[in-house]
């Protein structure tokens, strides 16, 4: 289908930007990489009557990483730069994990991390790593700056915290603890298909297991932590048994919906399959990320 009439906009600075979601508010929606945004147009599941375009926009495309070991993307970094990224991959590895799930490289050539996030496609990686490691979104308005944690971010099905005026201008991953392993396993029915289960995981072990996220995608109307699942494995040595308590508990709390792919006993299923694989690979890295 032909994408509905707007009006576009291409600002030359951030202020400009921000005044222009300031006028148009409700109406208005951001351009980056158009990857999400176009295909919902074209659907007519989204009818705005102003793009704005922040492609040119200067600052926006950076990764950078603090004294601390923050890592900081930019609102413009491609999902293809943050995949080759050695920064990423020396400091954030649960990102570098999902970028490879990420569509496919034509998406990921012109699909931005920042815009993947701000979309909040429930079934998708990124929203479920930046859950998983607490990841802190930059909002910027003309009015200020507000700094919202992943797990206030995500409000419901293509919905966040953001305000109409505001733009998410960087997402920021923590500094990586000590000896701590991540993985990304999902289960889709091609790959670069969303996911019809998945999970971004990490874990950190010293003597025993200290610590674990465990943040599910295709599994609810926005990325959920299986916080129950995750203390279950404090305290325990990180092998098959500690890994299929965990998946037990899974898939009895989780609450998948049903759609044509997949009922919701089946995602459940999965979502312990993807649990356990997920939990050995993180271990098995351990050291590997350091």
């Amino acid at each position: 289908m032909k994408i509905p009439a707007f009006s576009y906009h291409r600002p030359e600075s951030l202020d400009e930007a921000l005044g222009l979601l300031r006028d148009h508010g409700d109406d208005a929606k951001v351009l980056a990489g158009g990857q999400s945004l176009l295909p919902i147009m074209a659907l007519r599941l989204g009818r705005p009557e102003h793009l704005i375009d922040i492609g040119r926009l200067p600052g926006l495309a950076s990764i950078t990483v603090d004294g601390r070991g923050k890592v900081i993307i930019g609102a413009l970094v491609r999902h293809a730069a943050a995949e080759g990224s050695t920064d990423i991959a020396g400091h954030a590895p649960l990102v570098s994990e999902a970028l490879p799930h990420v569509g496919h490289t034509a998406i990921r050539t012109r699909g931005t991390v920042c815009g993947s996030i701000a979309h909040a496609d429930p079934a998708a990686e990124l929203p479920a790593v930046a859950l998983a490691t607490d990841a802190i979104m930059v909002a910027e308005s003309s009015d200020g700056v507000r700094h919202i944690r992943a797990s206030d971010f995500f409000e419901g099905y293509l919905q966040t915290a953001l305000r109409p005026d505001e733009l998410l201008t960087e997402v920021r991953f923590p500094p990586w603890p000590d000896n701590t392993g991540a993985a990304v396993s999902e289960v889709s029915r091609r790959h670069g298909d969303f996911a019809m289960m998945g999970v971004a995981c990490t874990i950190s072990v010293a003597d025993e297991i200290t610590a674990a996220a465990l943040s599910f995608f295709g599994a609810d109307s926005i990325p959920i932590r299986a916080t129950e699942a995750e203390q279950s494995l404090v305290g325990r040595q990180p092998d098959g048994d500690a890994f299929d308590d965990a998946a037990k508990i899974v898939m009895s709390t989780l609450q998948p919906g049903a759609d044509l792919h997949a009922s919701a006993a089946h995602r459940r299923h999965l979502a312990g399959v993807v649990t356990r694989r997920a939990l050995a690979e993180a271990t098995s890295r351990i050291g590997a990320m350091a």
